[in-house]
């Protein structure tokens, strides 16, 4: 199943690239300050892309129907894609705070329910 996940998020990275979501040079990318998304017809997916660094180019792939997201990184010399980061976001979407700071939402929660 994980070989699986990983060879279908490698392929929506092979199709970004085919379908021109990422572009051909180097130079002319690096020149945008703004992500660049797409989303891919048919496939479901969304892709992100943006230049960090000048060194490469990050694309973000998510699948929002299996609420996974993967990184590759692309090498804007070499051309290498690397892979950086996959995860299963469904469980952090359930959580009611994070790193948050006061008021929590569950203190939000307890004012608004005795008023």
């Amino acid at each position: 199943m994980k070989t699986a996940m990983l060879g279908a998020l490698i392929g929506a990275g092979l199709v970004a690239v085919t379908m021109g979501v990422l572009p051909g040079g180097g130079e002319v990318f690096a020149q945008r300050t703004t992500p660049n998304w797409s989303n891919l017809p048919g496939s479901g997916l969304i892709a992100l892309s943006e230049t960090v660094d000048d060194k490469y180019q990050q694309l973000t792939v998510i699948d929002p129907k299996l609420r996974v997201m993967s990184i590759y990184h692309i090498d804007l010399q070499s051309g290498a894609i690397t892979l950086r980061g996959v995860r299963n976001f469904h469980w952090d979407l359930q959580m009611l705070e994070f790193n948050g700071n006061a008021p929590l939402p569950r203190e939000i929660q307890a004012l608004l329910e005795q008023g």
